[in-house]
């Protein structure tokens, strides 16, 4: 195999030396998938007509208008 760079039998060597470490603090929570996010994300926006951040952001400021 012409042109590759290191071997086959020391792949993944690295990544079994590090050590595992817990997640904390924001990272402590598993994400949900993209889908599952833009779902809520839909929900909180459209259906139930509430942005986050703050309160003259412009998402805020549209969602004051009612849609027809």
């Amino acid at each position: 195999m012409p042109g590759s760079h290191g071997s086959l039998t020391k792949a993944g060597k690295v990544k079994m030396q590090t050590p595992k470490i817990e997640r904390t603090g924001i990272n402590s929570k598993k994400k949900k998938p993209p889908r599952m996010r833009f779902r809520q994300l839909y929900v909180e926006r459209i259906i139930k007509n509430r942005f986050g951040g703050q309160q003259d952001s412009l998402g805020a400021k549209r969602s004051q208008f009612s849609r027809k």
